[in-house]
């Protein structure tokens, strides 16, 4: 009887500590991905700065010139929830409709979207508002939101971008252009309701679901299965901030979208792999344009390949149809 008691302690002694293991996993798992990761980098502003300097060159002379005539300028809003948000903004150098709402990647800020401004207003000569996601940057915020909750930041954004930018208050002709997490992002907000001065979409390297992301992270990063620790971190997440992974997707938002839409992607994405790319342009119905580009890894097509990469994004957003001249640019198809 003894025995039998010594070892029902036993059994409940592991089984708590089991439990105790798993739940400093899954808060951890949830503060790694949606908290640590993008406290440092994201916030770091100087240091974006430096980054983008150090990889596009060609960006210092023309922020410089930006900052010094006081045309790249701060803006802020309040959420509905009282959370502080900000973003950049720039007008274009001659009075224009056209107006581009720049959404950044995990970890980054507005800041490290200055070459998809400087693409757009440099290049194309359009206004541009690039706002900083919660948790980045200037915005204030909790946690990263992996483009769900932050799709609806992003809509007001796209309004206050409208009443900035529109001539004579006649409204703005506007095209949503993401990167990474940016880009799904910019598909969760193209599965909406669409303000009428949006023209389309541009999508670079985004993810099909949050759910799909973690379970490849969880596995490269840590060699683990999703079950149970992913199930327990999206249902802690659902607890505490009101959403959960399964439910951010950007592959079921899409097939919502009935504007157009240019898909960018990597052949050689291993973070956002692809295949990921090309599930999102395979649901989308309605008129489309896919560039899979050669050797490129995760949000590194503009880098690779600039000048392509401007008028593949020139020529769609000012036709929004498939450009005449894809065949011209590199393929990897």
């Amino acid at each position: 009887m003894k025995d039998r008691k010594k070892a029902r302690r036993i059994s409940w002694l592991i089984l708590g500590i089991l439990c105790l293991i798993l739940a400093g996993a899954t808060f951890y798992l949830q503060w790694f991905a949606l908290q640590a990761c993008g406290n440092e980098r994201g916030k770091n502003i100087e240091a974006s700065y430096d980054f983008m300097y150090e990889h596009y060159p060609f960006l210092r002379h023309w922020v410089d010139s930006l900052k010094q005539t006081e045309a790249l300028r701060d803006t802020f809003i309040y959420a509905e929830d009282g959370t502080r948000l900000h973003a950049l903004y720039l007008y274009a150098d001659t009075t224009t409709a056209h107006t581009a709402v720049a959404v950044h990647g995990y970890t980054d800020n507005a800041v490290r979207m200055l070459h998809i401004a400087y693409l757009y207003n440099h290049d194309l000569h359009y206004n541009v508002l690039i706002p900083d996601l919660r948790y980045a940057g200037l915005s204030g915020g909790t946690h990263i939101q992996m483009g769900w909750k932050d799709r609806c930041d992003v809509l007001r954004w796209m309004h206050v971008a409208d009443s900035l930018f529109a001539p004579d208050k006649n409204g703005t002709d506007m095209v949503v252009h993401g990167i990474s997490m940016g880009a799904a992002t910019t598909v969760n907000v193209s599965g909406e309701r669409q303000p009428p001065f949006v023209r389309c979409f541009v999508e670079d390297c985004g993810y099909t679901s949050v759910w799909d992301e973690y379970e490849r992270e969880l596995y490269n990063r840590f060699g683990l299965p999703p079950f149970p620790l992913l199930y327990l971190t999206s249902w802690v997440t659902e607890l505490r901030y009101g959403w959960n992974f399964k439910e951010a997707s950007p592959r079921r938002q899409i097939e919502k979208c009935n504007l157009p839409m240019l898909f960018i992607h990597g052949t050689e994405d291993t973070f956002v792999p692809t295949y990921m790319g090309d599930s999102l342009f395979a649901a989308k119905k309605g008129i489309k344009a896919y560039w899979r580009v050669p050797g490129a890894r995760h949000a590194d097509a503009y880098l690779k390949y600039p000048k392509e990469y401007t008028e593949l994004v020139k020529n769609f957003v000012g036709k929004y149809n498939i450009p005449k001249d894809m065949n011209n640019l590199p393929t990897g198809k």
